[in-house]
Protein backbone atom coordinates (compact mmCIF):
# COMPACT_ATOMS: atom_id res chain seq x y z
CA UNK A 1 0.00 0.00 0.00
CA UNK A 2 2.69 1.85 1.42
CA UNK A 3 6.30 2.46 0.39
CA UNK A 4 8.95 4.02 1.28
CA UNK A 5 12.10 4.30 -0.88
CA UNK A 6 15.39 5.92 0.27
CA UNK A 7 13.45 8.52 1.85
CA UNK A 8 16.10 11.27 3.47
CA UNK A 9 15.06 14.77 4.41
CA UNK A 10 17.39 17.40 5.97
CA UNK A 11 16.77 20.44 8.24
CA UNK A 12 20.24 22.52 7.82
CA UNK A 13 22.60 20.49 9.05
CA UNK A 14 20.64 17.86 10.63
CA UNK A 15 19.59 14.81 9.14
CA UNK A 16 16.21 13.68 10.13
CA UNK A 17 15.90 11.05 7.57
CA UNK A 18 18.69 8.56 6.03
CA UNK A 19 17.26 6.75 3.39
CA UNK A 20 14.59 5.39 4.70
CA UNK A 21 13.21 1.97 2.99
CA UNK A 22 9.79 0.50 4.49
CA UNK A 23 7.03 -0.94 3.16
CA UNK A 24 3.60 -0.79 4.74
CA UNK A 25 0.76 -2.49 3.62
CA UNK A 26 -2.99 -3.10 4.34
CA UNK A 27 -4.83 -4.89 6.47
CA UNK A 28 -1.90 -4.53 9.62
CA UNK A 29 -0.82 -2.46 12.53
CA UNK A 30 2.50 -0.72 12.25
CA UNK A 31 3.82 1.00 14.81
CA UNK A 32 6.80 3.51 14.59
CA UNK A 33 8.67 3.45 17.63
CA UNK A 34 12.28 4.99 18.70
CA UNK A 35 13.87 7.61 20.75
CA UNK A 36 12.90 11.42 20.97
CA UNK A 37 13.93 13.28 17.65
CA UNK A 38 14.87 10.25 15.61
CA UNK A 39 12.52 11.27 12.26
CA UNK A 40 9.53 9.74 13.45
CA UNK A 41 7.57 13.29 13.46
CA UNK A 42 9.17 14.00 9.51
CA UNK A 43 8.26 10.30 8.73
CA UNK A 44 4.77 11.06 9.51
CA UNK A 45 4.88 14.65 7.68
CA UNK A 46 6.10 13.28 4.54
CA UNK A 47 3.66 10.44 4.15
CA UNK A 48 0.91 13.36 4.79
CA UNK A 49 2.57 15.45 2.43
CA UNK A 50 3.08 18.28 4.73
CA UNK A 51 7.02 17.93 3.98
CA UNK A 52 8.65 17.72 0.88
CA UNK A 53 11.83 14.83 1.21
CA UNK A 54 14.73 15.77 -0.23
CA UNK A 55 15.34 12.23 -1.76
CA UNK A 56 14.24 9.18 -2.36
CA UNK A 57 10.05 8.77 -2.90
CA UNK A 58 6.89 7.80 -1.67
CA UNK A 59 4.47 5.17 -3.11
CA UNK A 60 1.37 5.59 -2.55
CA UNK A 61 -1.01 2.14 -3.79
CA UNK A 62 1.88 1.79 -5.85
CA UNK A 63 2.03 5.77 -7.30
CA UNK A 64 4.39 8.42 -7.03
CA UNK A 65 3.01 10.86 -4.34
CA UNK A 66 4.80 13.48 -5.58
CA UNK A 67 2.82 16.83 -7.64
CA UNK A 68 -0.52 14.53 -6.57
CA UNK A 69 -2.99 15.63 -3.23
CA UNK A 70 -5.50 12.81 -4.51
CA UNK A 71 -3.98 10.45 -2.32
CA UNK A 72 -4.35 12.53 1.47
CA UNK A 73 -8.09 11.60 0.72
CA UNK A 74 -7.55 7.82 1.50
CA UNK A 75 -5.52 9.27 4.61
CA UNK A 76 -7.11 9.68 8.30
CA UNK A 77 -4.28 11.84 10.51
CA UNK A 78 -4.90 12.06 14.75
CA UNK A 79 -2.02 14.56 15.89
CA UNK A 80 -0.65 14.39 19.25
CA UNK A 81 -1.95 18.04 19.63
CA UNK A 82 -5.11 18.30 17.88
CA UNK A 83 -5.43 22.40 17.62
CA UNK A 84 -8.61 23.70 16.58
CA UNK A 85 -10.15 27.38 16.74
CA UNK A 86 -11.05 28.45 20.05
CA UNK A 87 -14.56 29.97 19.48
CA UNK A 88 -15.62 27.64 17.24
CA UNK A 89 -18.33 24.86 18.80
CA UNK A 90 -18.05 21.12 18.82
CA UNK A 91 -21.17 20.58 16.78
CA UNK A 92 -20.02 23.46 14.06
CA UNK A 93 -16.33 21.43 13.88
CA UNK A 94 -17.81 18.38 12.70
CA UNK A 95 -20.58 19.63 10.62
CA UNK A 96 -17.74 21.43 8.89
CA UNK A 97 -16.03 18.57 8.41
CA UNK A 98 -18.82 16.49 7.04
CA UNK A 99 -19.74 19.48 4.43
CA UNK A 100 -15.82 19.40 2.93
CA UNK A 101 -16.33 15.54 2.48
CA UNK A 102 -19.42 14.75 1.35
CA UNK A 103 -18.57 14.85 -2.26
CA UNK A 104 -15.64 12.68 -2.06
CA UNK A 105 -17.52 10.03 0.22
CA UNK A 106 -21.10 10.28 -0.50
CA UNK A 107 -22.13 10.88 3.31
CA UNK A 108 -20.28 7.75 4.25
CA UNK A 109 -19.33 8.65 6.94
CA UNK A 110 -17.95 6.46 10.47
CA UNK A 111 -19.14 8.36 13.80
CA UNK A 112 -18.97 5.22 15.82
CA UNK A 113 -16.42 7.27 17.89
CA UNK A 114 -18.12 9.96 18.01
CA UNK A 115 -21.55 7.47 19.73
CA UNK A 116 -18.82 5.36 21.77
CA UNK A 117 -17.63 8.89 23.30
CA UNK A 118 -20.48 10.39 23.37
CA UNK A 119 -19.13 13.79 21.62
CA UNK A 120 -22.74 14.35 20.66
CA UNK A 121 -23.72 15.82 23.96
CA UNK A 122 -21.06 18.14 24.07
CA UNK A 123 -21.52 19.25 20.72
CA UNK A 124 -22.60 22.83 21.81
CA UNK A 125 -19.22 23.77 24.26
CA UNK A 126 -16.27 25.52 21.95
CA UNK A 127 -13.41 24.26 21.73
CA UNK A 128 -11.52 26.25 23.98
CA UNK A 129 -13.64 25.31 26.59
CA UNK A 130 -12.07 21.55 26.41
CA UNK A 131 -10.08 19.14 28.34
CA UNK A 132 -7.03 17.93 27.04
CA UNK A 133 -8.71 14.63 26.99
CA UNK A 134 -11.95 15.48 25.15
CA UNK A 135 -9.39 17.25 22.44
CA UNK A 136 -7.97 13.87 22.16
CA UNK A 137 -11.17 12.54 21.20
CA UNK A 138 -12.55 14.71 18.73
CA UNK A 139 -8.88 14.48 17.32
CA UNK A 140 -9.61 10.66 17.03
CA UNK A 141 -13.01 11.13 15.94
CA UNK A 142 -12.02 12.76 12.76
CA UNK A 143 -9.25 10.76 11.94
CA UNK A 144 -12.07 8.05 11.17
CA UNK A 145 -14.57 9.71 10.18
CA UNK A 146 -14.31 9.73 6.43
CA UNK A 147 -13.54 6.05 6.29
CA UNK A 148 -10.32 6.24 4.76
CA UNK A 149 -7.86 3.59 3.57
CA UNK A 150 -5.16 4.34 5.86
CA UNK A 151 -5.26 6.10 9.20
CA UNK A 152 -2.05 7.50 11.20
CA UNK A 153 -2.56 7.88 14.70
CA UNK A 154 0.85 10.20 16.97
CA UNK A 155 0.27 8.81 19.99
CA UNK A 156 -3.29 8.65 20.72
CA UNK A 157 -3.85 7.32 23.38
CA UNK A 158 -1.81 10.16 25.37
CA UNK A 159 -4.57 12.22 27.98
CA UNK A 160 -7.35 9.92 27.66
CA UNK A 161 -8.88 8.38 30.71
CA UNK A 162 -8.65 4.68 30.39
CA UNK A 163 -12.26 4.21 29.75
CA UNK A 164 -11.70 6.19 26.14
CA UNK A 165 -8.13 4.38 26.07
CA UNK A 166 -9.83 1.52 25.27
CA UNK A 167 -12.27 2.47 23.29
CA UNK A 168 -10.05 3.45 20.62
CA UNK A 169 -7.62 0.35 20.94
CA UNK A 170 -11.00 -1.57 20.13
CA UNK A 171 -11.51 0.32 17.51
CA UNK A 172 -8.17 0.43 16.06
CA UNK A 173 -8.32 -3.91 16.14
CA UNK A 174 -11.19 -3.44 14.28
CA UNK A 175 -10.16 -0.97 11.63
CA UNK A 176 -7.34 -3.46 10.97
CA UNK A 177 -9.59 -6.38 10.59
CA UNK A 178 -11.68 -4.72 7.66
CA UNK A 179 -8.14 -4.01 5.89
CA UNK A 180 -7.30 -0.68 6.41
CA UNK A 181 -3.74 0.12 7.26
CA UNK A 182 -3.35 1.69 10.51
CA UNK A 183 0.16 3.42 10.93
CA UNK A 184 0.68 4.45 15.11
CA UNK A 185 3.40 6.24 16.92
CA UNK A 186 3.74 5.14 21.21
CA UNK A 187 6.11 5.19 23.55
CA UNK A 188 4.40 2.99 25.89
CA UNK A 189 5.35 -0.73 24.97
CA UNK A 190 2.70 -2.33 26.47
CA UNK A 191 0.47 -0.51 24.14
CA UNK A 192 2.44 -1.17 21.51
CA UNK A 193 2.25 -4.76 22.26
CA UNK A 194 -1.62 -4.81 22.48
CA UNK A 195 -2.59 -3.15 19.42
CA UNK A 196 0.30 -3.48 16.77
CA UNK A 197 1.56 -6.51 14.30
CA UNK A 198 4.90 -5.38 13.57
CA UNK A 199 7.47 -2.60 14.52
CA UNK A 200 9.65 -0.02 12.60
CA UNK A 201 12.19 0.79 15.44
CA UNK A 202 13.73 4.51 13.95
CA UNK A 203 16.60 5.61 14.80
CA UNK A 204 18.57 9.22 13.79
CA UNK A 205 16.69 9.22 10.82
CA UNK A 206 16.87 5.35 9.77
CA UNK A 207 15.03 2.37 9.87
CA UNK A 208 17.03 0.11 12.24
CA UNK A 209 14.61 -2.72 11.48
CA UNK A 210 11.50 -3.67 10.50
CA UNK A 211 9.62 -7.14 12.03
CA UNK A 212 6.54 -8.36 13.61
CA UNK A 213 6.41 -8.86 17.07
CA UNK A 214 6.39 -12.20 17.20
CA UNK A 215 9.70 -12.16 15.33
CA UNK A 216 10.91 -9.77 17.93
CA UNK A 217 10.04 -11.64 20.59
CA UNK A 218 11.53 -14.94 19.35
CA UNK A 219 14.47 -13.42 18.34
CA UNK A 220 15.23 -11.92 21.69
CA UNK A 221 13.75 -14.50 23.69
CA UNK A 222 11.83 -12.66 25.66
CA UNK A 223 8.36 -12.57 26.31
CA UNK A 224 7.42 -8.67 26.95
CA UNK A 225 8.07 -6.58 24.30
CA UNK A 226 9.89 -4.21 26.54
CA UNK A 227 12.14 -6.55 27.58
CA UNK A 228 12.69 -8.11 23.79
CA UNK A 229 13.00 -4.47 22.36
CA UNK A 230 16.05 -3.83 24.63
CA UNK A 231 17.71 -6.93 24.28
CA UNK A 232 17.25 -6.22 20.70
CA UNK A 233 18.89 -2.73 20.98
CA UNK A 234 21.45 -4.06 23.20
CA UNK A 235 23.05 -6.62 20.77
Amino acid sequence: MIQLEGLQKKYGKIQALKGINLTLNLNQVVALVGPNASGKTTLIKCLLGMVIPDGGRILFGGKDIKGDVQYKRRIGYMPQIGRYPDNMRMGYLFGMMKDLGKTRIQDNFDEELIAAFKLEEMFGKPMRSLSGGTRQKVSAALAFLFNPEVVILDEPTAGLDPLASEILKQKIHKEKKAGKLLIVTSHIMSEVEEIANSIAYIVEGEALFYKSISEIKSDSGEDRLGKALFHLLQK
